[in-house]
């Protein structure tokens, strides 16, 4: 009966949501309400558990997610992503385009969300495709897989940082195990998928065919633009290998073990990203308070959706479902790994969102890590890389996709959809064979 009543409440949140279009966030508490009551719970223990849920993951991604994006709009502004870019593209020639836009992407899209990135750098295909004279997809597409699978795959990004947070998982080695199964999920679902798709050649609509071009005057330097933008990487990946070597109790340990906080990282990498990307500009605090302000606005709702996520997860917790859930898979033989993705893969198909369908199937499967001894950080990766699932007609970023570069539904299935299943059966496939060696 427990799990009727999971059941039951995740089909009526697909509804909710993929159906009548209803709030992602009120969808959550209400789907999380009507579980907890059905289950028992009550009424005053469901609303507090609600409000357990919301708060103890709010407490963790404000900050995470509120310094990502203020990264990400300092990376933008400032010209670096466009430094970035376009030097990868002169160092790499026009017959290996597809990897500069390739390592664009990565670079660009650790720091930046999805859909930010998106449109900052979809002008840039467009004008490399032009200059080139290559299919416009076959430029494309690789740039996108990259910004697909790191937000995906990796935090800060927002279903990445909350499943570390769920799963109990170190931010760093999922960062580092996170860079190893992302390259290959990558080249396979850009520069290799790419080759097959020459024959499309869409044009761009006029209006989404207007790059806001700096000069190289305007734009800082290569080295500093990709170090600020990948300074919480470089930081959080060297304190993860560090950690290996050094003792916390020793005066070393101590500072490489606070610089290994995530927060403390990214706070970091604002403050230094201020001053090279903002200040040694020539740019004003004032100026820099205004941009570090509006790249807030962007993750409110993110942060409203996980939150809501989260309260489900507590309900689930608090009402005891978990437990039976977990009771119920202790013997199953199927790997943890493989079962975190294939439900993220099922939640994403029906609801279209990957941030939903990571959450969503946290609540469910985190009882398998106790259990059976899977390690966080894979699960987190399994996870992730179910929730790209064959993206389709729910999920905004197809219709982004489609609309930018001007295809029919039938063509954006055919090589968007296509693409995303690829990176997220290649996750999977990187999972399971790292975990032959670290799980």
């Amino acid at each position: 009966m427990p799990l009727f009543i999971v059941l039951t409440g995740i089909i009526i949140l697909v509804i909710l949501i993929g159906y009548f279009k209803f709030d992602t966030f009120i969808s959550f508490v209400l789907v999380s309400t009507g579980i907890g009551l059905a289950e028992g719970m009550e009424p005053l223990a469901v609303s507090q558990s609600v409000q357990d849920g919301i708060g103890s993951v709010l407490g963790f991604l404000v900050i995470i997610l509120g310094f990502g994006a203020m990264l990400g709009k300092l990376v933008a502004d400032s010209g670096a992503a466009q430094r970035i870019s376009d030097s990868l593209i002169k160092a790499f020639g026009r017959k290996y385009v597809q990897w500069a836009l390739v390592l664009t992407g990565m670079i660009i899209g650790i720091p930046m969300f999805y859909s930010v990135g998106f449109v900052i750098l979809v002008p840039l295909v467009f004008t490399v495709a032009a200059a080139t004279g290559l299919p416009m997809l076959y430029v494309g597409l690789p740039m996108l897989a990259s910004l697909s699978v790191t937000h995906g795959y990796l935090p800060p990004h927002p279903a990445p940082s909350a499943l570390v947070n769920d799963y109990g998982a170190d931010l760093g080695l999922t960062l580092i195990y996170g860079l190893i199964v992302a390259i290959p999920a990558i080249i396979l679902g850009g520069p290799v998928f790419a080759q097959t798709l020459k024959k499309y050649n869409p044009k761009p609509l006029k209006e989404f065919y207007n790059p806001n071009i700096m000069s190289d005057e305007e734009m800082p330097g290569l080295g500093i633009s990709i170090f600020t933008a990948l300074l919480p990487v470089i930081v959080l990946g060297i304190t993860a290998i560090l950690k290996f070597f050094v003792s916390p109790d020793t005066p070393v340990g101590y500072i490489i073990y606070a610089l290994s906080d995530p927060i403390i990282a990214m706070l970091i990498a604002i403050v230094v990203a201020i001053f090279t990307l903002g200040i040694n500009r020539g740019k004003s605090m004032t100026e820099i308070s205004k941009s570090l302000n509006s790249s807030i606005k962007s993750i409110a709702m993110i942060l409203l959706i996980i939150a809501g996520a989260g309260s489900l997860k507590q309900i689930m917790i608090d009402s005891g479902v978990s437990d039976y859930i977990g009771d119920l898979l202790r013997d199953v033989t199927i790997s943890p790994l493989l079962m975190a993705w294939g439900i993220a893969a099922i939640i994403r198909v029906c609801v279209g969102s990957a941030t939903v369908a990571g959450l969503t199937s946290a609540g469910i499967v985190f009882p398998l890590i106790e259990q059976n001894g899977a390690s966080p950080e894979l699960m987190v990766l399994a996870t992730g890389a179910g929730s790209l699932m064959f993206s389709h007609v729910n999920d905004t970023g197809f219709w982004m996709f489609k609309e930018y570069f001007n295809l029919t539904v039938k063509q954006t299935i055919k090589t968007w959809s296509v693409m995303e299943t690829i990176v997220s059966i290649a996750g999977l496939l990187g999972v399971l064979v790292l975990n032959l060696f670290v799980g």
